[in-house]
């Protein structure tokens, strides 16, 4: 491979900006040089002007997720291109156990959907839907094979939920592993009868799905869930977290010195349950858990949890389902009109999260770019076994990085996004800063406005254990 010498930008880490110039052979980093340096590269590209970051690393997708009746409109091939397209370079996704499979099935048939498709590089968690003797031993064997992470569902009662005694148990698997389990928290119990009352009432609109999934119901799963895992001993990772409740008792955990830790997505960021109130329309914005109620609080709390590390992640829970047929999988969000609680939970967010939470971070005041690159690319890489391979710039790190130019501007658009899905939950938004150059294992993939690359590029990464605890 040729060697590459990105120029005259400004380098930032999750702690450091500096300007250097980063020379680039055989898909790694091999120096960080100072400016007036004589080096030979057969590649040069001009930075001059822009920051150089690390490739994003978004731990939360759903390719091709079968759900409510079809599957998540993105398949390996075009999300992670699409992801590329916005400057993530590094995806883990969910393989999925079904109730009868083994964990080590479920496993391959996700494996074999990737294989050859990725345009970045990719990893997996596993989602035990049914814990018995069989998956615990599964879950040895796939730590073994670099899925280190396990998520388990307190909601969806009938298609991934577990009790609180299967997750005890699997709790406990981790722990001796050495494993992390991804909990997603809300009380799907309770959640079943408010919905059912709803349904009653002939509140049918999306808005009532926000309604239903309240916000103290995902602060009592939360509640809940940490002490599982104190009991286990186990590393607990808080999925898509939304809820001030919820987010209280991750900090109330971490206060008492607990590996308990949280992600949240640009959705409950920006989005707010008035987006679900438009009709059938507001079934563009149906994911669980829901958006939250602007005026109660939720969105400042999530803001200021990044600033203080009590949110460590930023990830995108892409999951994303068509408002009009899919080419491929027909019928996706209108399976639920006239009854909410049939249209498939998710939202389209792989393209989008790193402009997102630049602007509404760095732009916005409410963090700087260190922090910026610490909660889209360094922590993710160290919670889920990545470090240093990916998530920094730094020598022997993987050349993952993006040249991006802070003063160049950005319109979201369903028009021009590359997910491949019919509409963007922002569409319209005008957004300061552009992503130029990316470039992955020193690939550029994109550049010039044009995708470089092709499926295949991407690898399966076998990822340690978490390198991020108290």
């Amino acid at each position: 491979m040729a060697k590459t010498l990105i120029k005259g930008g400004t380098v930032i880490t999750a702690v450091e900006q500096m300007e250097a110039d980063v020379l680039i052979d055989e898909g790694k980093v091999v120096a960080l040089l100072g400016r007036g340096h004589t080096v030979e590269a057969d590649e040069v590209i001009d930075a001059t002007g822009k920051l150089v970051l690390p490739g994003g690393i978004d731990v939360h997708t759903h390719m091709e997720l079968p759900f409510g009746g079809t599957f998540a409109a993105d398949t390996f091939e075009t999300g992670t291109r699409a992801a590329a397209w916005g400057g993530t370079t590094t995806i883990v996704d969910f393989a999925v156990q079904t109730v009868g499979e083994s964990a080590l099935e479920g496993w391959e048939k996700w494996m074999a959907k990737a294989e050859g498709n990725c345009a970045i590089d990719y990893g997996f968690h596993m989602i035990t839907g049914d814990i018995n003797d069989q998956t615990l031993k599964d879950m040895e064997l796939l730590v073994r094979e670099g899925v280190t992470s396990f998520k388990m569902f307190m909601a969806y009662p009938g298609v991934f939920y577990s009790d609180d005694g299967q997750i005890l148990r699997a709790m406990q698997k981790a722990a001796e592993d050495g494993a992390t389990i991804c909990m997603h928290a809300e009380n799907g119990i309770a959640i079943d009868v408010l919905v059912a009352q709803a349904l009653d009432r002939g509140e049918t609109d999306p808005i009532h799905h926000g309604l239903v999934r309240r916000s103290i119901l995902e602060g009592e799963a939360t509640h809940r869930a940490i002490r599982l895992a104190e009991v286990a001993g186990v590393q607990l990772y808080i999925v898509h977290l939304s809820a001030q409740e919820a987010l209280d008792e991750v900090i109330a955990a971490r206060d008492r010195g607990l590996n308990v830790f949280a992600e949240t997505c640009p959705q409950y960021l920006f989005l707010s349950l008035e987006d679900l109130g438009n009709g059938f329309d507001g079934a563009k914005y149906v994911c669980s858990p829901p958006l939250r109620d602007a005026d109660e609080g939720h969105q400042e709390r999530l803001w200021r949890g990044l600033r203080t590390n009590d949110l460590q992640v930023v990830s995108t829970d892409h999951c994303p389902f068509c408002m009009g047929d899919h080419h491929t999988f027909g019928t996706q969000k209108e399976l639920g009109r006239g009854d909410f609680s049939k249209i498939p939970n998710g939202m389209p967010g792989v393209e989008p999260r790193m402009i997102l939470m630049y602007n509404g971070g760095v732009v916005e005041g409410r963090i700087g770019l260190n922090r910026f690159v610490e909660i889209t690319a360094t922590t993710p890489a160290k919670m889920f076994g990545m470090y240093p391979k990916k998530g920094t710039i730094a020598i022997g790190s993987d050349a993952d990085i993006v040249v991006f130019d802070p003063n160049g501007s950005h319109v979201i658009s369903v028009d021009t996004h590359h997910m491949d899905v019919d509409y963007s939950a922002y569409d319209g938004w005008e957004m300061k800063g552009k992503v130029e150059t990316v470039l992955s294992k020193g690939k550029v993939i994109i550049a010039d406005d044009r995708y470089l690359g092709s499926p295949g590029d991407g690898e399966y990464i076998a990822r340690g254990t978490s390198q991020y605890q108290v």
